[in-house]
């Protein structure tokens, strides 16, 4: 007797389907599980055969040989159950096994048959969907999650003997629905910047990057504001679109985040890694990789607080994701990439007391001290840093005001239309979605100079010692400035501005 079930396993955020053939023969009793499983997998035989006996189905006593194809493939986690033991009731006609073929099942079986939710259902959801399968089956704590995908249905159980009825009897049962627009535009709550007091100069560079893309360093003296402000970075960028939603909440789904949060991330991802981070554990990794820091900051914003107490060789590990816009990771057997186009934000210590430069506690480190501090952080990686920023600390006066500064939503709107004005000048253009994304190729383009300006641009390259790659970097800030402004072409105040925003020496 021989059935087969489809399920699916995970090569990064791509979902390849996977076949669970079932073959019930003559021989000794016993199981056996063929296909590269994990230990994970080979496990499920116990597990499935529990759960049949415990459900009130009779376990077939006789050579049963489980098949996962293609077989060069390495199979991973418990999601492999629930196809397991529906492939063993249909080969032994305890359940139909008409349409069997046109369903996708995955789910972990507990030993009294209930179902359990997985990881990473979000992507195998799309890819099933683009296989033309008629639905997906899967724990009724993934369903919602899964059927956020258009166009798929998607039933979710509790427990096996649900399955196998819903198997006998496919019309008793109707599908989850989720309206996946209504879930996007569901509000959450965010930190407002009318909280800030003061900072004007920061303000305005948070601004810049929210509505540019770019990336932003605050260097200030302790209680100064630095990481009040990077914390409410997310409440002024542009809302997810529905594309952007889906590809966010599919990098959280195979991370394992989503058992609480619903069904689509509805906010941009601000993730925030405590100074003792890996690097593994920023770009990802693992014998199966999974997505790190920087991917499930993907399409939002990841803040490295204390950015100098990082290990240097761990900050390197940013350097070609904040260019490419995604990281790869090489094991002997597979080459994943993870997406990782984010906004870095990171704030530090002017030196390593914190009080160089304030006019109020005088700084008790020697120059060599703020030499070596500052060395922590590579020439390349402060390169890749658009925004530059002194913080300063708060006034007397500033402190004790009572009048909240401009809030959120305002400042949002003036984000929103420079970013429409972005994208209009980018419809020709694939690939792009804000101004931190131009190539040089684009700069030509967009970014042309009148003689002032590269004159301006000159003296501070001189001055500055600037590398070619940071006079791009100003570049792309200046145009992000002419759009807050809705000027068409770059003049001499939009690239001074731009310019005072490279001011940090990181050889303080």
């Amino acid at each position: 007797m021989l059935a087969r079930t489809w399920s699916a396993t995970l090569i990064g955020i791509d979902a390849i389907r996977v076949g669970v053939e079932i073959d019930i023969s003559g021989g000794l009793p016993g199981m056996v599980v063929v296909g590269l499983p994990d230990a994970a997998v080979q496990e499920a035989r116990e597990r499935v055969k529990a759960a049949l006996r415990n459900s009130g189905f009779p376990f077939p006593m006789r050579k049963i040989v489980m098949n996962l194809t293609p077989a060069d493939l390495r199979k991973e986690g418990p999601s492999f159950d629930l196809p397991m033991a529906v492939g063993i009731l249909a080969a032994s006609d305890q359940v139909a096994a008409v349409g069997l073929e046109e369903l996708l099942f995955l789910g972990e079986l507990s030993l009294d048959g209930s179902l359990r939710p997985v990881a990473g259902v979000l992507p195998i959801a799309a890819a099933a969907q683009s296989l033309g399968l008629r639905g997906l089956v899967v724990p009724a704590d993934n369903a919602r999650e899964a059927a956020v995908v258009p166009g798929l249905t998607v039933y979710g159980f509790k427990h096996l003997s649900e399955v196998a009825d819903f198997l006998n009897h496919p019309t008793h049962y109707l599908p989850v629905q989720v309206d996946a627009l209504e879930e996007l535009a569901k509000t959450s709550s965010m930190l407002d910047l009318r909280d800030v007091k003061g900072q004007v100069q920061a303000r305005r560079a948070l601004e810049i990057a929210a509505a540019g893309g770019h990336n932003l360093i605050f260097s200030g003296p302790p209680g100064s504001g630095k990481t009040m402000l990077a914390r409410r970075l997310p409440s002024i960028l542009p809302p997810l679109q529905f594309e952007e939603a889906l590809e966010v909440t599919q990098i959280h789904s195979v991370a394992g985040l989503l058992k609480d949060r619903g069904t689509l991330v509805n906010i941009r991802p601000f993730r925030s890694p405590h100074h003792s981070a890996s690097g593994p554990s920023l770009v990802g990794g693992g014998s199966f990789p999974k997505p790190g820091e920087i991917s499930l900051a993907h399409r939002g914003v990841l803040f490295l607080d204390e950015l100098t107490e990082f290990k240097r060789d761990v900050l390197e590990f940013l350097r070609q994701p904040l260019e490419d816009g995604y990281v790869t990771i090489t094991r002997t057997r597979q080459s994943v990439e993870f997406p990782a186009q984010f906004t870095l934000v990171a704030s530090t210590n002017p030196c390593p007391c914190g009080y160089y430069g304030d006019p109020v506690q005088p700084c008790t480190c020697t120059p060599r001290h703020r030499e070596q501090y500052w060395a922590r952080l590579s020439g390349p990686l402060m390169d890749r840093i658009d925004l530059q920023v002194v913080v300063s600390r708060l006034k007397p006066e500033e402190i004790t005001q009572t009048r909240p500064g401009e809030d959120s939503a305002t400042v949002r709107d003036r984000v929103q239309q420079a970013r429409a004005i972005a994208h209009q000048r980018f419809a020709q253009e694939s690939g792009l979605q804000c101004n931190a994304d131009m190539q040089s190729r684009h700069l030509k383009q967009w970014c042309a100079l009148d003689d002032t300006c590269r004159s301006l641009i000159e003296g501070a390259v001189r001055k500055l010692g600037l590398s070619a790659r940071a006079t791009d970097r100003i570049l792309k800030v200046a145009r992000t400035i002419a759009d807050l402004a809705a000027a068409d072409l770059l003049e001499t105040h939009h690239v001074a501005e731009a310019i005072q925003y490279r001011t940090i020496d990181r050889m303080q």
